[in-house]
């Protein structure tokens, strides 16, 4: 792997993680693109540790917070949004590795995720800020966030409408996505820092890493300061759009025989 395609996958992981149009597909995609089929586990976890570097800062003094009073409504409330990802994400795990690593249903989950976009402007706007948040409304969010679990359904996209469907106001459905994304992300780059001990290494340069890491924490850092304030006047039917037309790429290409 070339320097500059670790640039370009760490720009592509810190903005798609993000936007709401699923940074995992993205990186298959992008892999794909680029015939790098050998850049695999070590690679995601780096690039996911540098967006978990970027929501860190993002959110630290959230989390100067927790760790000052380990008993704050906001770690109860993380800690029941993450419950339902963390049920899922260990009960299917080899499943959704092995989807993961195919490919195969990508392109209808990028259609799903433009689907639940473009229905997020029909809900009623809500006034809930972050103080109003119940646990209720954590574990209903943090469901939304399991079901993201299949590679080409953002994350974030189906967290941000799960906020907007508990009348969340629509900054604080994304700024609560976004913390919410933090122990997931951490839990994430735990247990394939674990299957990357099991697997032994890996040919990639250690610039190569660095270089995707702080890409993917630098454009990460730009994409949740961004689209928290773009949340606030504008419509996500935009990206619904986007995802629906890289659906249609994907399965066309995918129905021809040429991904």
């Amino acid at each position: 792997m070339s320097k500059i395609e670790a640039f370009i996958l760490g720009v592509i992981q810190g903005l798609t993680e993000f936007l709401p149009i699923s940074s995992t597909g993205h990186l298959y995609l992008g892999r794909n693109l680029f015939d790098l089929k050998e850049a695999g586990l070590l690679l995601d976890t780096m690039l996911h540790f540098g967006t978990l570097l970027a929501i860190l800062y993002f959110y630290r003094e959230e989390f100067i917070k927790i760790i000052r009073n380990p008993f704050h409504k906001l770690t109860f409330l993380l800690i029941i949004g993450t419950l339902p990802a963390v049920v899922i994400g260990l009960a299917f795990k080899d499943y959704f590795e092995n989807i993961s690593k195919t490919g195969v249903t990508i392109g209808w989950e990028f259609l799903i995720t433009g689907a639940f976009l473009w229905f997020a402007d029909s809900i009623k706007k809500g006034t809930k800020k972050m103080e109003d948040i119940s646990w209720k409304d954590a574990l209903f969010i943090g469901s939304f966030q399991a079901a993201a679990i299949f590679p080409a359904i953002s994350r974030s996209g189906l967290t941000i409408v799960a906020g907007l469907f508990r009348k969340l106001d629509r900054e604080t459905a994304a700024y609560f996505s976004f913390l919410l994304s933090t122990p997931a992300i951490a839990g994430a780059v735990f247990l394939q820092t674990l299957d990357v001990a099991e697997a032994g290494k890996e040919d990639i340069s250690l610039s190569a890493l660095i270089i995707g890491i702080i890409t993917s924490c630098i454009f990460g850092y730009i994409a949740v300061k961004w689209m928290i304030n773009y949340l606030k006047k504008h419509s996500l039917r935009t990206f619904a759009v986007y995802v629906w037309i890289l659906g249609a790429v994907v399965l066309s290409l995918q129905y021809l025989g040429l991904f």
